[in-house]
């Protein structure tokens, strides 16, 4: 008979894009689950202990990391995100974006999750669940690529480094994940349905994603989901 461990409380948490969208949901479901809830955004979260920072910029992301200095983390979500003007409607060109919105939506997307995992190493080694997640996009997967260029080349960039950062990080039992969902069934994304701006959909109900995040910090310290792909059926 074998035997199972049971599962290790998280108590400490940090989210990153903890006041809007997916972020925010997240951040409402663990405030009251986890002890240490820290949530960076640029905009106020009502969750948790709020950060005010610009991932974009490395004072930002140090700013974000401080709380944990010389501290366990169990958990860090990286939930964040952006896109280029107009994007996901017919209206986006990618003639009309700038070097500066193509350089954020790259920062934003891709560079901040790494270097967020680079600064907190040490804090994730000093817990024992060790558990990082990066949310990507059905548009990074292989033919799935949208027309957002920044925003996909982003998004497959993240699946990359996922898969990097597990080799280089083998020896330190921190397990990385990628959840790629499709149109999750924030606000945003409702309104969009609503005013005709995103097509006649049923988008992916925010609890699937959440028990999709829950089960993987569920694991034990032996096993990581490398990728999940969540996708619509309508």
């Amino acid at each position: 008979m074998h035997e199972f461990n049971s599962r290790v409380a998280i108590e400490q948490m940090l989210i990153v894009g903890g006041s809007r969208g997916i972020g925010l949901a997240v951040a409402e479901y663990y405030h009251t689950r986890v002890k240490n809830l820290v949530c960076v955004s640029r905009t106020r979260s009502k969750f948790g202990r709020w950060i005010e920072a610009d991932v974009a910029d490395n004072r930002g992301i140090d700013r974000a990391c401080e709380p944990f200095a010389n501290q366990p983390l169990d958990a860090l979500l990286y939930l964040g995100g952006t896109w280029e003007k107009n994007a996901f409607t017919s209206d986006y060109a990618f003639a009309n974006s700038s070097d500066d919105e193509i350089d954020r939506v790259i920062a934003v997307n891709l560079i901040a999750p790494i270097k967020f995992t680079r600064r907190l190493i040490p804090s994730l080694q000093k817990s024992p669940i060790r558990k990082v997640i990066f949310i990507g996009s059905l548009s990074g997967l292989e033919n799935q690529a949208s027309r957002e260029v920044a925003n996909t080349a982003s998004k497959f960039g993240l699946r990359g480094a996922a898969q990097a950062l597990q080799i280089e990080l083998k020896q330190t039992g921190i397990g990385l994940t990628v959840i790629n969902p499709g149109n999750v069934a924030t606000p945003e994304v409702l309104d969009d349905i609503a005013t005709g701006t995103f097509s006649e959909q049923v988008p992916i109900p925010l609890s699937d994603l959440i028990a999709v995040i829950d089960c993987t910090l569920s694991l034990s310290p032996a096993s990581y989901l490398p990728e999940i792909n969540l996708a619509q059926i309508q």
